[in-house]
């Protein structure tokens, strides 16, 4: 592990960015641009050319649908649940009461109740992929979106990798997936910024010059080129530049650092404690959402995270009013903080788990795994929002109308970052090309 010190970037003869501008005004006189000028400008540079991105909240566990989005009033008690509906701004569709502030803000939003193609497994694979654990397993697996992307479009800038993830440890291990490079290899793996990876962030202790000077040092071992066959040396000269360039630039970090947030946007967002039902799964990190919009200015074009432990055996309905709360206040947050950023029509928000839940209440008050159906929200990406795409029958047991499969949401998030699922491919290790999902994008939202 490298650690430094020193923040200001250096220009080739060894002036830095502030002391170049303070020379520049000194000397030009009255009409010269200041450090302010030029932040000023360099903000208008970067909204002009703001990338698209994706914002994977992942609800580990399988969320209850019919406690959610897809209420089902007329149905038998023993299915219908303890919660009452209310209205949002969409006419005509009601929501559960836990959701308030999302009722809101439900015209930027779009609801699908029909979401079918889940295997019966907790796993975030699908909800990353779009894909089964079992498609191409024997070449490394399907690649996530964010693997994908990052593949396909590299990053915005050096200093910020184009993929991250937030996803908290957990002892299951697979509700913390932030998204497998599968086929693609380690170099197109999610950057997580967890506490080891944030101490690699940091330099302190070497100059920038003698940095460089190992960097000089590794790229000379000869030896180690030979021995490496082609594709474990692409990752690991990835991974050197990507480094070197992380510890080289403090723009990740910044982003990072909530402490230079607006304390009262940290405040609209909340903090997610207590975290109850944690148990083997996510805690309830409400300023998650709010470092995804922080990582997207920063460069990022996907950030994916997982919020929650929604696995409701028992206690289902306590458990909904709890982390359903709290994902209310972030996620409204979250969408109304972009949209005010001018932001929104670029970032697509998405928000799901890996499948439905038991229609009918369990003894424990809880509802088990039912990958039959299930339900996303969206939010953003220049979609056409303010709608519920599908339903399910009076008991919420199967998608009666539109069923909208994994990879037809996948697609759209492809879209929606500008690549073209028809024509875009991935080479698998046997060299044959793989295109990103087999299905086409949502009609009714793009």
């Amino acid at each position: 592990m490298l650690t430094i010190y020193g923040k200001s970037s250096r220009y080739c003869d060894g002036i830095s960015r502030r002391s170049f501008i303070k020379i520049g005004a000194l000397g030009v006189g009255a009409g010269a641009l200041t450090l302010a000028d030029l932040n000023r400008l360099e903000a208008a540079a970067g909204s002009s050319k703001r990338q698209k991105a994706v914002i994977n909240i992942f609800l580990g566990g399988g969320p209850p649908h019919q406690d959610m989005f897809d209420l089902k009033l007329e149905a038998p008690i023993e299915i219908r649940g303890e919660f009452s509906p209310i209205a949002t701004k969409v006419p005509g569709f009601q929501i559960c009461e836990v959701f308030p502030r999302l009722a809101n803000i439900m015209d930027r939003c779009a609801v699908i109740r029909s979401v079918v193609g889940a295997t019966d497994r907790h796993d975030a694979f699908q909800c990353m992929t779009g894909w089964k654990t079992t498609d191409l397993a024997s070449l490394g697996g399907r690649p996530s979106l964010g693997s994908a992307v990052a593949k396909l479009k590299g990053p915005v800038e050096p200093s910020v990798p184009p993929f991250v993830g937030l996803a908290e440890p957990t002892k299951e291990i697979r509700w913390s997936d932030a998204g497998k490079p599968g086929f693609l290899g380690p170099a197109y793996a999610a950057f997580k910024p967890d506490g080891e990876g944030r101490k690699n962030m940091v330099l302190s202790g070497v100059s920038l010059e003698q940095l460089q000077d190992r960097r000089k040092l590794l790229s000379g071992i000869d030896k180690l080129h030979r021995e490496a066959s082609a594709g474990q040396m692409q990752a690991l000269d990835r991974f050197t530049s990507g480094a070197f360039d992380v510890l080289t630039s403090s723009k990740l970090a910044d982003a990072l650092d909530l402490s230079k947030e607006d304390p009262k946007i940290r405040e609209r967002y909340g903090t997610g404690q207590p975290y109850n039902y944690q148990f083997d799964g996510a805690p309830t990190v409400n300023e998650h959402l709010l470092l995804a919009r922080r990582l997207i200015e920063a460069g990022v074009r996907v950030v994916t995270l997982s919020y929650g432990r929604w696995d409701s055996h028992s206690k289902n309905f306590d458990l909904v009013r709890d982390h359903g709360g709290k994902l209310d206040q972030c996620l409204t947050a979250l969408i109304e903080d972009l949209e005010q950023r001018g932001m929104l029509n670029d970032v697509t928000v998405i928000v799901w788990g890996e499948f439905g839940r038991t229609p009918r209440i369990n003894k424990n008050a809880g509802r088990d795994h039912w990958p039959n159906v299930s339900c996303a929200l969206l939010a953003g990406g220049g979609m056409k929002t303010g709608q519920v795409i599908g339903a399910t029958n009076r008991l919420g047991e199967e998608a009666t109308e539109r069923p909208v499969h994994f990879q037809e949401i996948f697609a759209t998030l492809y879209k929606n970052l500008g690549i073209d699922v028809s024509k875009a491919r991935l080479i698998d290790p046997a060299g044959r090309p793989q295109y990103l999902v087999e299905k086409e994008p949502i009609a009714e939202l793009v």
